[in-house]
């Protein structure tokens, strides 16, 4: 079975007991794996598909309980390296009556930050089916250099790219570096995937038909939108999609997104959607992922954390 590769960050998401307080008010965290790319691994395992995990951990005890997620889950840790070099990441999240979130990360650095690029084997790539990465470890750091190698060798290999901003403000030195560093990195992918929380800082309009044209860089073939209760849209230059969402009761946002990418490249990948003929995906193929995505995302809000909170196929 052909893999999703996904490279960044794994770590320890500490969810709060208490709803609507701020972090210095939380009188007890529980600690839940997350991590964007992670997340996305999840995502794609729990309906079937085959994913491994690019990344590195602490020698330590949060590690230890990365490690054991992986192997609950089926997510693969064949290149998830260790160090005692710096701790695993740790990021506290408060919660709002909505189930949007507050965050305080712990990664200065962590250990993920330190994975180099001569961590990145060519091998990995061959006959896997996709890449995906986020921006959060895209610093100037180590891990930067780690995915621009990756990025290497998935386009060597013809994988599918996919790439998630899931901007994240507080851990850059700059709004200015953040922006600059994800449309340096928009032109490798062939999936672009943000929200609507994303689209005024990345293009600086707020419909995204405004600025679909300039999307389109690089290797970009599809662009998706989210809206969060909202809805999702999808383009491609030639075909575009829209799908509303059922309306749930939020009770935790964390990883939401990550599931909602996850689970429409394990669709792309079920449907046989490649590199090579994602630009001809169908108006009907997308409202139908769309639709699907829209749903997983549906279940795993009315549950706290993220890979644990995502439903299995036969859930849907």
């Amino acid at each position: 079975m052909n893999k999703l590769l996904s490279i960044g960050e794994a770590l320890i998401d500490m969810i709060p007991e208490q709803v609507n307080v701020g972090i210095s008010e939380v009188k007890q965290f529980q600690p839940i794996v997350g991590g964007a790319p992670a997340n996305v691994c999840g995502a794609f395992v729990k309906l079937g598909g085959a994913a491994e995990m690019i990344t590195q951990l602490g020698d330590d005890p949060f590690g230890d309980k990365i490690v054991a997620e992986f192997e609950r889950f089926g997510i693969g840790k064949q290149y998830v390296k260790r160090t005692d070099k710096a701790n695993t990441a740790l990021a506290f999240v408060a919660l709002k009556e909505d189930g949007n979130r507050e965050f305080s990360f712990y990664r200065r650095p962590s250990a993920d930050m330190l994975l180099c690029a001569e961590d990145i084997k060519e091998e990995w790539f061959e006959k896997e089916y996709a890449l995906h990465f986020c921006s959060v470890s895209l610093g100037d750091f180590p891990m930067k250099e780690a995915h621009r190698q990756a990025i290497t060798y998935a386009q060597k290999a013809g994988l599918l790219i996919s790439f998630d901003p899931n901007l994240r403000k507080p851990l850059w030195s700059s709004e200015e570096t953040l922006y600059r560093t994800v449309h340096e990195f928009i032109p490798s992918a062939h999936i672009l995937k943000i929200s609507d929380e994303e689209l005024e800082f990345l293009t600086g309009k707020t419909e995204i038909t405004d600025v679909l044209e300039k999307l389109f860089v690089g290797n970009v073939e599809m662009v998706i939108y989210t809206k969060g209760s909202d809805g999702a849209e999808c383009y491609t230059k030639k075909a575009k999609a829209f799908a509303p969402c059922e309306k749930v009761k939020a009770v935790d946002t964390t990883g939401a997104g990550d599931g909602f990418i996850g689970s429409f490249l394990y669709q792309l990948y079920a449907g046989g959607i490649t590199a090579e003929n994602i630009a001809e995906v169908s108006a009907e193929q997308m409202e139908r992922f769309l639709t699907f995505s829209n749903r997983f995302c549906g279940y795993s809000v009315q549950r706290k954390g993220a890979i644990a909170s995502y439903p299995v196929k036969e859930e849907i």
